[in-house]
């Protein structure tokens, strides 16, 4: 299903310092409970140190209290955003902030752990971070030579490596991953599962206790065959194999979603790597990094919606039924409610959506407003 639209305004919300503009594609039928809308909160988050952020790695929402997680990636700051870091300080602003770090609902900051220590290896660039129903907290990397994920509890406390860097022997090891993006836990069979990622084209299944490795499947749940070329395509038949898996996430009624980046497209399958089915999402667009980067449910019993994040800098809102595009969230841009290469996306209980920014160096907050055309509740 190749969903090539146009994009219409459907309607506009204002906010004192910014706009958020939501479509929907021409010629789509208009579901009648509405499409979600959202309004930039531009003063999120509060920092209280000296800190800048550098790279986002990832961001994800603690779904006991609704405290928003950010990875963030401090080495990745120039000279010319730590200039009090330096010796001597080149003036009063700003040092890197840690790298994993606790916001509350009005975006202050609460604590932070992480970074190299004794018993693991950390990742040279951190990537995909996610907290599973025990509260424990998943870490990958797509640095030179990550082929590690790391667990962790609330407090930063190291409990599992899986994987060990510069290990990888490919797409069909059963101990390495090979740059893996991120890790979504799935509790009915105590399993995390790992998109694998910028080398390997794999999704990888391990015991999330043990660590030891359960099953695996590459596109259309077949074998990963890592000799397939990376050519991407943009019309016509619909690649064997994936091209750069970014991202998985597990829906309340147990359908594995895979962001398969550089093809364009969404694959689905059960949890033990029976495909379902696909759809490319804007096949057409030809930006580097891909129209289907990373994904986040709706938070309502039946999850009807699927936020999806894309390389042309906006988030797409997808039927999850149907995977149907309904409308858009933001376009590329520096200020409030835009994106420069966003890099994750998270909702909380409420619906609202927080997103951040891998060279825009940011988090974004998104207030959910309820559904469009006068449906809102």
């Amino acid at each position: 299903m190749n969903m090539k639209f146009r994009c219409a305004p459907a309607f506009l919300a204002v906010v004192a310092l910014g706009a958020v503009v939501v479509d929907r594609p021409v010629g789509a039928q208009k579901p009648a409970s509405g499409v979600p809308t959202f309004q930039v909160d531009p003063s999120w988050p509060r920092f209280e140190g000296n800190w800048i952020f550098g790279s986002i790695g990832g961001v994800f929402v603690d779904p006991t209290n609704d405290h928003v997680w950010v990875l963030n990636r401090p080495r990745t700051l120039e000279p010319d955003e730590n200039y009090a870091a330096q010796n001597p300080p080149a003036a009063d602003c700003c040092v890197p902030p840690p790298f994993v770090m606790e916001f509350d609902q009005n975006g202050r900051f609460l604590k932070a752990w992480g970074g190299p220590g004794p018993g693991y290896e950390w990742p040279a660039d951190e990537h995909g971070l996610s907290i599973d129903s025990k509260g424990n907290f998943w870490i990958g990397g797509n640095g030179k030579g990550d082929a590690q994920v790391l667990k962790f509890d609330r407090e930063g406390k190291f409990l599992l490596q899986i994987g060990h860097a510069g290990k990888s022997n490919g797409s069909n090891d059963t101990e390495n991953f090979a740059s893996p993006t991120k890790a979504t836990y799935y509790a009915k069979t105590n399993e995390v599962f790992v998109s694998d990622g910028y080398i390997n084209r794999r999704i990888a299944v391990f015991d999330a206790d043990s660590g030891k490795y359960r099953r695996h499947w590459g596109g259309y749940g077949k074998n990963p065959d890592d000799a397939a070329p990376r050519t991407r395509s943009f019309e016509g038949a619909s690649p064997a194999q994936f091209n750069l898996m970014h991202d998985v996430q597990i829906s309340n009624d147990d359908l594995v979603y895979a962001a398969d980046r550089s093809n364009n497209r969404l694959q689905v399958f059960k949890p033990d790597g029976t495909f379902v089915k696909e759809a490319f999402v804007a096949r057409e667009v030809r930006t580097p990094t891909g129209t289907v980067v990373t994904m986040a449910f709706s938070p309502d019993k039946e999850q009807r919606f699927l936020y999806v994040t894309s390389g042309d800098q906006k988030i797409r809102i997808l039927d999850r039924q149907g995977l149907r595009v309904l409308g858009t969230v933001g376009r590329l841009g520096h200020y409030a409610g835009q994106f420069h290469h966003i890099t994750d996306i998270s909702v909380d209980s409420k619906g609202n959506i927080y997103t951040g920014e891998n060279e825009g160096r940011r988090v974004q907050k998104f207030v959910y407003k309820g559904l469009s055309s006068g449906t809102n509740k």
